[in-house]
């Protein structure tokens, strides 16, 4: 398939997914004088707002790939939602592709990608593939409660996971996890972890490899409530915990930014968790608090231009999401009070409904120390009425 000419000659990045994370994409594109295309599967998402390039239909729709894939250069994703199938698609069309359908088939499928993880001897809690709910049962008996039955794909932010305490819940979760309709599940052994722990790690196309600094992640009913970084962590955990993500994006051979989430126990041992083959939640800190943000740097990876740095530029950063706490349509008028809390830098995402629980924006705060930071961007997310 050939590609048409572009009616201007900037480099033009297409995104697989509309929405915040797309959405920040965009914006450091435009400061790099990238243009994006953005394919979301309904209009008016986000992203789709701040580009005159958009596709609006599934993912699989051949026709309108074929416009998407004359519309752009190269192609990365803001989720792992879309099927590997259209990532080969694409690039057997002549585009880059990044992450590549191989690394995303890999890391979509839980099971394969802690399959992979194994194989490559990297520390990862005990996981077994489970296919009927005898399978669960022994898991349990082998491997003590509680412990986690989680979809092996399409779960996000506790989306397709359930906790097993006794026999009794192996019933109930396997339904609710739609098993009884033939939806795929692994068992996990439950970690008793002290801190929970991610790495945005950086891999270009050639492979270096650069990894942000490891935070501490505050998680609240399976949904990242605050990331404060660096974690309060020793040289020594920081340490082994970067390696370990980094040794995870090399498994995979990623391209662009990662996400690599991770557990800390009381013995100092770090375990992996699971990894997202994009920008990643408990990257946003980077937007204000290093020298290149999560989303510029995937661009740059993705587009095989140099790495920028990723160090921070002052020594503590906190940012708390901003949650959605009713259902309905979104009202912004609280945003007024929370712009009067000096040094807490404020990003909604444009979301037009609101429910319980969605990612709705996030503040950050830079300071000296992680409580001072901590403070300012609770103080501010409090005023911030959505």
């Amino acid at each position: 398939m050939t590609h048409s000419h572009f009616a201007t000659n900037m480099t033009r990045l297409g995104i697989l997914g509309g929405g915040q994370l797309a959405q920040m994409l965009t914006q450091a594109a435009i400061s790099l004088g990238v243009e994006t295309a953005i394919f979301e599967q309904f209009e008016d998402s986000p992203a789709a707002r701040l580009t005159h390039h958009q596709v609006a239909s599934k993912w699989d729709n051949e026709e309108a790939l074929i416009n998407f894939a004359l519309m752009c250069q190269a192609v990365t994703l803001e989720n792992e939602f879309v099927d590997s199938l259209v990532l080969r698609w694409l690039a057997d069309s002549g585009l880059a592709v990044y992450p590549t359908a191989d690394t995303l088939a890999d890391i979509q499928d839980k099971l394969l990608q802690k399959q992979r993880i194994a194989a490559a001897g990297l520390a990862v809690p005990d996981f077994e593939a489970v296919y009927t709910p005898e399978d669960i049962r022994e898991f349990g008996q082998a491997h003590g409660y509680p412990f986690l039955l989680k979809a092996r794909r399409l779960g996000y932010d506790g989306y397709g996971n359930a906790t097993i305490h006794s026999a009794d819940d192996i019933i109930p979760a396997w339904n609710q996890l739609g098993a009884d309709k033939g939806r795929e599940l692994l068992a996990e052994a439950f970690i008793p972890f002290v801190r929970e722990l991610a790495v945005m790690v950086l891999r270009g196309r050639d492979g270096e490899l650069r990894s942000y600094p490891v935070v501490e992640t505050i998680q609240q009913n399976h949904i990242c409530h605050i990331v404060r970084a660096p974690a309060p962590i020793s040289a020594k955990t920081a340490e082994k915990a970067s390696e370990l993500a980094k040794s995870a994006v090399e498994v995979f051979e990623g391209v662009g930014v990662f996400g690599a989430e991770l557990f800390e126990l009381a013995d100092g041992t770090v375990l992996y968790n699971e990894i997202a083959p994009r920008p990643h939640n408990s990257g946003h800190y980077t937007i204000e608090a290093c020298v290149t943000s999560q989303f510029e740097n995937h661009i740059r990876a993705v587009l095989g231009w140099p790495l920028g740095s990723t160090a921070m530029v002052k020594p503590a950063a906190v940012m708390v999401n901003l949650l959605g706490q009713r259902q309905g349509k979104t009202n912004s008028d609280g945003i007024r009070e929370a712009l009067g809390v000096a040094q807490a830098h404020i990003h909604l995402y444009g979301k037009s409904d609101v429910r319980p629980g969605r990612k709705m924006g996030h503040v950050t705060a830079l300071a000296d120390t992680l409580a001072e930071a901590e403070a300012i961007a609770q103080k501010a997310a409090d005023l911030v009425k959505l």
